[in-house]
């Protein structure tokens, strides 16, 4: 299943009792400061979830799948995300017990 942002607008919604509207408007707010913060390079770093990091990537040497024709793919930027110890020890944990019960 994947999470959208109008399940978290939904959660917040129901959980805390706010309006949908200011639900929107702090899920926005949230989204565009991780944003703002990879668009201007800077890790994002929240404890007992993981860590959002920009990396470069040097440009490479490719190939055009139909053509066969060789090709040089240009520098970029990629976001890469590390899950926390807490997080994963939680994915590892919930997916053992899940074995354990069958």
């Amino acid at each position: 299943m994947t999470l959208t942002k109008d399940d978290l607008v939904n959660s917040l919604y129901e959980n805390l009792d706010i309006p949908k509207s200011k639900a929107t408007s702090i899920i926005e707010t949230l989204l565009n400061n991780i944003k703002g913060k990879l668009e201007s390079k800077e890790d994002v770093l929240i404890s007992g979830f993981g860590k959002f990091c920009v990396k470069e990537k040097k440009d490479r040497r490719g190939r055009n799948p139909s053509t066969g024709e060789d090709l040089t793919l240009d520098a970029r930027r990629v976001v890469v995300f590390k899950c926390s110890g807490v997080l994963r020890e939680t994915v590892n944990g919930a997916g053992q017990n899940d074995l354990a019960e069958r």
